[in-house]
């Protein structure tokens, strides 16, 4: 998903522009999700970017979309540029720390 989202509607109250728009965003990560993995993959990994413009877009986290839309509702924008593209992705091991070992011995 690549998309401006406007903000401004003649009849629709701010506030409902806003939920409307975190609703969309919500329905299409729901069904990314639902999609098949392919073989290699553990899990449908999003990279994601939020800004004003297409051009000013930073990369964020997915976690951070909300958290984003409702940045630019205190800033009261008038168009944002959101972009979700799905890939698969395989999870890693964390690596373990020595640290922990130490406290298990005393």
């Amino acid at each position: 998903m690549k998309k401006t989202f406007k903000l401004s509607h003649p009849k629709i109250a701010y506030p409902r522009l806003i939920e409307a728009t975190k609703s969309e965003v919500k329905k299409y990560l729901k069904r990314e999700r639902n999609k098949s993995l392919p073989d290699y993959a553990d899990f449908w990994g999003f990279d994601c970017k939020f800004g004003a413009t297409e051009d000013s877009a930073e990369i964020i986290h997915v976690a951070q979309i909300n958290e984003k839309i409702s940045f630019a509702e205190s800033q009261e924008w008038q168009a944002f540029y959101l972009e979700i593209i799905a890939a698969p992705a395989q999870r890693t091991k964390r690596p373990v720390s020595e640290s922990n070992d130490v406290d298990d011995e005393e």
